[in-house]
């Protein structure tokens, strides 16, 4: 039997607005794609629904991946590529497999010989990285720091070593409603003459792009409380 494709569906960061940021051939693919794995159904049919206003959302096959998602449940997402039927994922915002649950199901599938296929769409670490004026030749993505303050903090202190060690740049994440604590922690315990590039809203009416070193950043510190952001830091 023939297995069917994972698509790798890219969401935007925000915006409502799909044009600049989403390929317009999208529309036709998720037109002929019955099965999704997605991290919130309804957030993923409005999703499909700005993409292809026809589209008939009660016929699609909706699997959620989450947090809250059975380990034991994630193998039989790909029951209806394994029979034939092409499958996409969906993660809520940007690429799927980036800081994303669905690299579990990426993984399952390479081990279920299902043919992957990564499609084009905005990514807030590549975007973050282009604007920040850092070095793109060598950086690391370490996704979200550790929630506990002080793990943190000895996170941030090794992040920056290694981009002073080094000169490769560190980007890294946090939950929007967290992002004002970790912003703090920035201030207070790395080197006034880092440099810190804070990318908001990326994408969105409210985007701010700023690069600039710590010692100025204590002086203007933005609002980023439930703000999608990246962080970078640089030299």
């Amino acid at each position: 039997m023939i297995k069917g494709l994972l698509y790798l569906v890219p969401a935007t960061l925000g915006s409502p607005d799909t044009r600049l940021t989403i390929p317009s051939g999208m529309a036709d693919l998720v037109r002929d794609i019955q099965v999704y794995i997605v991290e919130n159904e309804r957030s993923a049919r409005r999703y499909l629904k700005l993409l292809d206003r026809e589209i008939d959302i009660d016929r699609l096959t909706f699997f959620e991946l989450n947090e809250h998602t059975p380990t034991e449940e994630v193998p039989s997402f790909l029951g209806p590529a394994e029979k034939g039927q092409d499958t996409a994922i969906i993660s809520e915002a940007g690429m799927p497999g980036v800081a994303d649950p669905g690299a579990a199901v990426v993984r399952m599938a390479h081990e279920k010989g299902i043919s992957v296929i990564p499609l084009t769409g905005p990514s807030s670490v590549l975007l973050g990285l282009m604007a920040s004026g850092f070095n793109g030749q060598q950086f690391t993505f370490h996704g979200y720091l550790p929630i506990q303050q002080s793990q943190r903090v000895r996170k941030i202190r090794e992040m920056e070593k290694e981009m002073q060690r080094t000169g490769a740049t560190q980007i890294f994440i946090e939950a929007p409603y967290r992002n004002d604590k970790l912003m703090a922690d920035l201030l207070l315990h790395c080197h006034p003459a880092t440099l810190l590039c804070v990318a908001a809203d990326i994408t969105m009416e409210t985007e701010m792009i700023r690069s600039q070193p710590i010692s100025r950043w204590k002086k203007n510190k933005p609002s980023l409380h439930k703000r999608p952001a990246i962080f970078l830091l640089g030299r």
